[in-house]
């Protein structure tokens, strides 16, 4: 064969021969392209019926189009002999692989992204039925590809062949396969979890001299347990091969995307556990106010999130967030017991007294694992010595912990923003009163960015917090978006000419892009650059798992991003809730409750999780327990529009309408005296399952350019399921970018 000419395929090389078929390495004359050529035997296509089933499973498996599937290019035939025309993939298989001893991270990359092309197959209805360690292959960049599709079977099709052919390799085949009986995606999940278990510790669990004692074990033995093979690997890593390989076909995972789920669950564990165990990580405390006059409350507060934004740029430094950081003021905890709870190992903490232009700044970085002082220091001067003060405080704790830094992250450190003292102070007000979440607060705080702004026109943080404090009053629902959010942009965009480098301005216009313009390319953009600028900035993953991941639906890649986000701000309420809330989206509903009682155990009054906690409920069908999360919410919230929607909602759900109607007219009640979002008012009918009603305020809502309120985005959240077979619907959602 090697030389010959088959249609536009010439034949290069032999690349392996097994019982399915001789695969060739070819160059696609036409398209200028290497290709691998499979060529099937003639037992599998000398019938009809043999050749009907070939072309069924082949054309099904053309049809799979993911990053993580080998792509199928052609179905054809040579002299009576067929063969399929597959993409060339260079690099090793697993089998290959596996002889050697991988790490855990790199084995459980291969597994997520596996899981990734089986779930994309097994949504198309098809199963693969021959997975093995040889059929995946590990591409250039680490891309896994899952190979040999074209022998799949269609689960919906009608079997052209009796029921359970073996075609799998023995070592990897379900107990159902191996008895011949029927299967489904879940004899998939066992075949991976054959070649997990193969990854983790080097060895089959089913083995054998000669077919039958293989089949034997499948049946009736169970096999080593992974962590006497191997004593690092996690127990949970551990539970998801065992479930995987459960006997009984009704114990195993339902489908790859609940695999899916557990293993980035053992993913981010394992970073977590990797960071927390770093020796570089530290929470800086919030600075005492000793001044004599407590309104200085604001610059204490905002010279310790000055210290935290410094230090969070250096990517070697795991650093607590603010809101983590805040939560701890006036606290008489132990410094050992804070350290443990935010799983640090070291904390700085100090006082600041103000008294006209005079200040006295102490520090003291402390090692509370070991209970040791490293330093302590005292600087005196003036308002005029603040940008210096604040640079010391950062230089020593890095010389103190050893961190050494790029030259990027030098001149970051020594960053000046602004040198008018006046302007700064304006800022930290500002931020103050952004950071109350509150109607008044954001309008305070647009008023001091603004003074800040005339001080210094050149001030690209309080540009920043300009756009910042405008979002929120859209994403809160107190401004309608053709209010602020051109406003919003214009800051950002300001901040951005002055300071190209600034993470806070990127992550401020990736929210703009993704809320508002609904430019998803743009927004990741974006996102992805303010963390790639400032890897300790919290929000910036918040934001990247919230408006943009969870919106389009991508709900693992959201749980991912939201977890950094936890990790550097374990004690952020909104942080906590919006785990629940990517649980919630996701219908597991359980979990989000987990999530939500979890987060108001820190804040019992936190209104936004009551909502999130009665909503959760609505879906389980526990109407009372719902309504009274909500009647609480309301109250919490001080009557806020979105949580009265909410609530209407429930009432709708519950069956309640007369209720319903009473909040719809207080809604409108209330939109003569201050804005009620359209959307407000769909999600009440939504509940009272009206779906024209409900499409005609969502439309007003696209004219306003609002599909997403205090969490509740149009494509995932539950309470519009009513209106997902509508036409109106899908066509809004192609109208946002949210479906192909």
């Amino acid at each position: 064969m090697i030389g010959k000419t088959i249609s536009h395929y010439k034949i290069l090389e032999k690349l392996g021969e097994g019982g399915m078929g001789v695969v060739y390495k070819a160059q696609d004359t036409k398209l200028n392209r290497h290709v691998a050529l499979k060529f099937l035997p003639h037992h599998l296509t000398d019938n009809e019926t043999e050749r009907a089933r070939f072309l069924q499973e082949a054309r099904a498996a053309s049809a799979l189009n993911h990053p993580n599937i080998t792509t199928i290019h052609d179905i054809s035939e040579n002299k009576g002999q067929h063969f399929i025309v597959m993409e060339l993939i260079a690099g090793p298989n697993l089998k290959e692989l596996s002889a050697t001893k991988l790490e855990l991270g790199k084995i459980i990359e291969i597994a997520v992204q596996f899981c990734q092309g089986l779930q994309a197959a097994h949504e198309k209805e098809i199963v693969h039925r021959d997975i093995k360690s040889d059929n995946i292959k590990i591409a250039p960049e680490n891309r896994v590809k899952i190979m040999d599709f074209g022998l799949a079977k269609l689960k919906s099709a009608a079997p052209l062949t009796k029921a359970g052919t073996t075609l799998g390799t023995v070592s990897y085949m379900s107990p159902e396969q191996a008895q011949g009986r029927e299967v489904d995606y879940r004899t998939d999940l066992w075949s991976f979890g054959v070649v997990l278990y193969e990854m983790l510790t080097g060895k089959l669990p089913f083995r054998g001299e000669y077919e039958q004692a293989v089949i034997y074990s499948i049946l009736n033995e169970e096999p080593e347990p992974v962590t006497g093979l191997r004593s690092t690997v996690p127990v949970e890593l551990e539970q998801i091969v065992d479930k995987a390989l459960a006997k009984d076909v009704n114990q195993r995972y339902e489908n790859a995307d609940q695999l899916l789920r557990d293993l980035r669950q053992v993913q981010e564990s394992l970073k977590v556990t990797s960071a927390t165990t770093s020796s570089k990580s530290i929470a800086v405390l919030p600075l005492d106010n000793i001044s004599p006059d407590k309104e200085n409350e604001y610059f204490s507060d905002g010279l310790t999130e000055e210290i935290i934004m410094n230090l969070s740029k250096i990517k070697d430094l795991k650093v607590i967030s603010r809101t983590s950081a805040m939560h701890y003021k006036g606290t008489k905890k132990p410094l050992k017991q804070i350290a443990k709870e935010l799983q640090v190992q070291y904390v700085l903490e100090g006082s600041v007294r103000k008294q006209g232009s005079d200040l006295r700044i102490t520090a003291q970085l402390i090692d509370a694992v070991q209970d040791a002082h490293l330093w302590a220091e005292k600087y005196s001067g003036t308002l005029d010595d603040i940008f210096d003060i604040q640079e010391k405080v950062a230089e020593k704790i890095v010389e103190a912990l050893k961190v050494e830094l790029t030259t990027g992250e030098q001149q970051q450190l020594s960053r000046r923003y602004t040198e008018d003292t006046e302007a700064y102070q304006l800022y930290l007000k500002g931020r103050y009163f952004w950071n109350t979440r509150r109607e008044e607060g954001f309008k305070k705080g647009i008023e001091y960015f603004n003074q800040a702004i005339e001080k210094d026109h050149n001030y690209a943080l309080a540009y920043t917090g300009l756009a910042d404090a405008y979002i929120l009053m859209q994403v809160y629902c107190y401004l309608p978006p053709h209010e602020t959010m051109s406003k919003a942009r214009s800051a950002a965009q300001k901040a951005l000419q002055i300071d190209p480098l600034l993470a806070e301005a990127h992550a401020s216009l990736g929210h703009i892009r993704s809320l508002y313009d609904w430019d998803w390319p743009g927004a990741e953009r974006e996102y992805k650059r303010a963390i790639e600028l400032n890897p300790g900035y919290a929000p910036a993953y918040m934001w990247y798992a919230i408006t943009f991941f969870a919106v389009l639906g991508r709900l693992e890649e959201a749980l991912l991003q939201i977890k950094k986000a936890r990790e550097l701000d374990p004690l952020s309420l909104i942080i906590n809730n919006d785990v629940g809330l990517i649980h919630f989206f996701a219908g597991r509903y359980e979990q989000a409750i987990e999530e939500y009682r979890r987060t108001l155990e820190i804040d019992s009054h936190f209104f936004i999780s009551h909502q999130s906690l009665g909503l959760a409920y609505l879906q389980l069908g526990r109407f009372d327990e719902a309504i009274a999360e909500l009647q609480q919410a309301l109250i919490l919230s001080k009557n806020s529009s979105v949580v009265l929607a909410s609530l209407g909602q429930a009432y709708g759900f519950a069956g309640q309408i007369s209720k319903a109607e009473e909040i719809l007219a207080r809604l409108e009640a209330l939109s003569k005296e201050r804005y009620v979002s359209p959307y407000a008012m769909a999600l009440v009918y939504a509940g009272m399952k009206d779906k024209v009603k409900t499409l005609d305020w969502l439309q007003k809502s696209y004219e306003e350019r609002i599909l997403f309120i205090l969490h509740a985005p149009l494509k995932v959240d539950p309470g519009f399921r009513i209106l997902h077979s509508e036409p109106k619907y899908i066509e809004l959602l192609k109208k946002v970018g949210l479906e192909k």
